[in-house]
C-alpha cells in the first residue's frame, strides 16, 4: 500500500480532509470513533478521561497540521485564554485594545487583582504599539482582523518587536483562521481559537483551541489543561473535526460572498462606513445611530440576530448593545458574520432592511 502523504507536502484543502484519520488497513473506520469514557485499564498512555481521549487526538492533529504546530483542544475559546493568561504573573500584557469582549474581560479581571498590568493599543497603528511594547511586556496579544473593529495589525513587524524584549506572542486566529492566515509561519508563539466559531462552524460547539511550535511550552500547556480539567468532551471534539474538513470550502464561498456584500454596502446611502480587510468572512457595518443599527439587525428574515459568528447561517449583532464593549467601537456598529447561502439572497434580505432606514 502506498505511504500516505505528510501534511506537510499537501494544500490546506487536502490536509483538511486526511489528516487526523485512522489508517488505511482493512476494516479501519474512515473517522475515529466517539470513544465515551471518563477511565482508561492501567499500565498504558492514557489512564484517565481528563489527560487524553481519541475524538481530542484527531482533531488536535487536524489542526496543527493546518496551522503548522502542536494543537491542544480546551472546552472553549475562554478556557484557552485563561490557560495562556496563566503563565504572566504581575507583568504587563500588551492587547488590541478592540478584541474579544471575553479576552479584555479577563485581562480586567486580572488587572483589579495584581495579577497583570494591561495595556490596550490600536493594533492597526504600528508606530504606538510599538511604543507600547517595553522591557516590562510579557506578552503581546493581537487579533487581526480584531474582533468587532476588524482592524488589521502588522504581524511581522510586531512580533519581531516583542520577541526584541523577551515577550511571548499570541495572536487570536479565529477570524482569519489557518486557511487564509498561519501566524506561527510569521514568528507567533501561540496561536488561540475559538473553534466554536469558523473551525466546527455549524454553531453546535462551544469549545477553543491553542496551537504552539515549542514543543516545551505544548507541555506547560498541556499540563495547565490536564490540571484545571479545561477539556471538551468527546462528542465535541468529534464535531469540531467534522467541521474542519469542510473549513477550506465554507471560507472560500463565504469569503467571496463578504467581499461581493461589502462593495455592494458600500453604495448604500444608508451606510456610513464599511470596514471589510479584504479577507475573510466578517466585515463591519456603521450606521449613523444606534437605533437604525438595532432597526437593522431586527428586520430581516434570513440574517440572524445573533451574538456568535462563523457558522454556515449568516448572522450579525450590533456590539455595543453588550455593556462591556469598547467605547472605541462606534454605537450604530453591526458586525457581520457572512454565511455560505446564496449572495443574491442575501443581499435583497439586508437591502429590504436597509431601505426601511
Amino acid at each position: 500500500m502506498a505511504e500516505t502523504p505528510k501534511p506537510s507536502t499537501l494544500r490546506p484543502s487536502t490536509v483538511a480532509v486526511h489528516a487526523g484519520r485512522p489508517p488505511h488497513e482493512p476494516d479501519q473506520p474512515l473517522n475515529v470513533p466517539i470513544t465515551l469514557t471518563s477511565t482508561y485499564v492501567a499500565g498504558g498512555d492514557k489512564e484517565y478521561g481528563r489527560y487524553t481521549n481519541d475524538a481530542w487526538v484527531a482533531f488536535e492533529d487536524t489542526l496543527g497540521a493546518l496551522e503548522g504546530g502542536k494543537a491542544l483542544a480546551f472546552s472553549s475559546g475562554q478556557a484557552a485564554t485563561a490557560t495562556l493568561l496563566d503563565l504572566v504573573d504581575q507583568d504587563s500584557v500588551v492587547v488590541a485594545g478592540q478584541a474579544y469582549l471575553g479576552t479584555i474581560g479577563q485581562l480586567a479581571d486580572r488587572e483589579s487583582r495584581g495579577r497583570v498590568k494591561t495595556r490596550l493599543v490600536d493594533v492597526s497603528d504600528t508606530a504606538a504599539v510599538l511604543e507600547a511594547i517595553d522591557e516590562d511586556t510579557a506578552l503581546l496579544w493581537l487579533e487581526s482582523p480584531t474582533n468587532p473593529g476588524m482592524q488589521v495589525a502588522d504581524l511581522p513587524t510586531l512580533i519581531a518587536a516583542a520577541h526584541e524584549v523577551g515577550a511571548r506572542v499570541v495572536v487570536d486566529n479565529t477570524f482569519a483562521t489557518p486557511i487564509l492566515q498561519r501566524p506561527l509561519e510569521l514568528g507567533a508563539d501561540v496561536v488561540l481559537h475559538s473553534v466554536t466559531k469558523y473551525l466546527a462552524g455549524h454553531s453546535d460547539v462551544v469549545m477553543g483551541a491553542l496551537v504552539v511550535s515549542d514543543p516545551a511550552l505544548w507541555d506547560v500547556l498541556k499540563g495547565r489543561r490536564d490540571l484545571y480539567g479545561a477539556i471538551p468532551g468527546p462528542f465535541e471534539a468529534w464535531l469540531a473535526l467534522r467541521g474542519l474538513r469542510t473549513l477550506p470550502l465554507r471560507i472560500e464561498r463565504a469569503s467571496a460572498s463578504a467581499a461581493e456584500l461589502a462593495r455592494r454596502l458600500e453604495a448604500h446611502p444608508a451606510v456610513s462606513e464599511v470596514r471589510y480587510p479584504g479577507m475573510g468572512a466578517m466585515l463591519a457595518v456603521v450606521l449613523p445611530t444606534a437605533e437604525q443599527a438595532e432597526l437593522l439587525t431586527h428586520s430581516t428574515l434570513l440574517w440572524v440576530h445573533a451574538t456568535s459568528l462563523g457558522g454556515v447561517e449568516s448572522t450579525f449583532e450590533r456590539r455595543r448593545r453588550w455593556s462591556g464593549e469598547s467605547p472605541d467601537v462606534p454605537e450604530g456598529l453591526v458586525r457581520v458574520s457572512v454565511g455560505i447561502e446564496d449572495v443574491d439572497d442575501l443581499w435583497s434580505d439586508l437591502l429590504q432592511a436597509l431601505d426601511k432606514l
